[in-house]
């Protein structure tokens, strides 16, 4: 291997956003981490500067490039463009296998050393996965090669997003009761709302949503269900009968929906701790959710012919096993999922049954989410974890 290189490292991140707000959510924490902890020059290309602004307020819609939290941002407005040597990055990342510009790929045949470039792949629980991590792929005309990099949930995976201090943060704000009410009061939550069983709804527009609130409005337990504006839409405001911005609320029965605002990374780990229940979307917000130590649900995206349902049940049973006292989070996912052959909003019915049984069983669900997230900090942090994977091969 040859020496380290005399001047700072530099990467660049190339992001199209497909998900909304998960893809540009990846990377921003990526961009951000690499930057902060370990003095790295980033430049993140995004095509979608709207969806950014709305998990980072300090993002300029109209600059074509911009500095953010010492990052360096470039609209990426398609795959036109001149590109040198010079321009290149010593760490290139492709996210989610996206095309880099055709005039960039070349520019990185011209250097010299070559860069390290990376396809960064989605988070999977498949077994198959270990055994694509860190594998080259050699590009059929330039001399590049190309390194497949799978965030995942054992030592033979890049590990999970983390950054240095996040647990330490969460366990001293979940420990301030104070900090949690002022936090949520922010937000719009009453102090009525505090002593109810508190669920945080981030999910997908198809979600079985109002078969669920129906169950949560004639349970036997109160709720209140923070959705952040956006989310849902259609659902939410057929159950609020009113537009679901923030601020908008409606207390029936045994539940209380309160919509709140969209807010920054930060903010939404601190309401992901202060939930009682989160459920959760994509990926972004999933490892936030295990992170949390909170238990959680998770909404996967969908794909064709339910090959997300194939991957649903890969992470369920890694993460519950043949523990019975978890059978009840399995069973709900799988419903909220429409994994489990029976539909969602079809079998209205089935909701009371599974949140009950969800309720029963959360204090064994918590304590699952706490060995959890001990057991994923022992594979290391993905950032750090990939980046002495680039420095071993250069």
């Amino acid at each position: 291997m040859s020496s380290p290189s005399i001047h700072p490292l530099s990467l660049a991140i190339f992001c199209k956003v497909v998900d909304n707000y998960g893809d540009i959510g990846i990377c921003w924490r990526l961009a951000r981490q690499f930057h902060r902890e370990h003095g790295i020059a980033v430049t993140l290309w995004v095509d979608d500067l709207h969806s950014f602004r709305r998990i980072c307020p300090a993002v300029a819609l109209d600059a074509a490039a911009q500095a953010v939290d010492g990052v360096q941002v470039r609209h990426w407005g398609g795959q036109d463009g001149a590109f040198a040597p010079g321009d290149v990055a010593d760490i290139v990342i492709e996210f989610f296998g996206v095309d880099i510009p055709p005039a960039y790929v070349a520019a990185m045949a011209q250097c010299e050393p070559r860069p390290v470039w990376i396809n960064y792949e989605g988070l999977s629980a498949e077994a198959w996965v270990e055994g694509c991590h860190a594998l080259p792929s050699m590009h059929p005309r330039l001399k590049l090669t190309k390194h497949f990099f799978f965030p995942g949930f054992t030592a033979r995976t890049g590990g999970l997003l983390r950054e240095r201090g996040l647990l330490d943060a969460r366990d001293a704000f979940q420990a301030d009761p104070t900090a949690q009410a002022a936090f949520l009061g922010g937000l719009g939550v009453t102090t009525a709302d505090m002593d109810a069983f508190k669920v945080s709804l981030f999910c997908y527009p198809h979600a079985p949503v109002r078969a669920l609130f129906d169950a949560w409005r004639d349970g036997g337990r109160r709720v209140t269900c923070l959705v952040p504006e956006g989310v849902a839409r259609e659902q939410v405001a057929a159950f609020l009968g009113e537009a679901p911005v923030a601020g908008a609320h409606l207390a029936c029965g045994q539940l209380t929906v309160r919509v709140v605002p969209f807010v920054p990374q930060h903010d939404y780990d601190r309401l992901l701790w202060a939930c009682d229940l989160n459920i959760v979307r994509g990926e972004d917000s999933w490892v936030r959710a295990q992170w949390a130590g909170r238990p959680f649900v998770w909404h996967i995206y969908p794909q064709d012919e339910n090959l997300h349902h194939v991957k649903l049940r890969a992470f369920l049973e890694k993460y519950t096993g043949d523990a019975g006292d978890l059978a009840s989070l399995a069973a709900f996912s799988l419903h909220w999922n429409g994994a489990d052959g029976n539909g969602t909003d079809e079998h209205r019915s089935d909701w009371p049954v599974l949140w009950r049984s969800l309720q029963t069983d959360l204090p064994a669900i918590g304590r699952r989410a706490i060995a959890w997230q001990a057991l994923m900090s022992e594979n290391g942090d993905l950032v750090s974890n990939l980046l002495n994977f680039a420095r071993s091969l250069r």
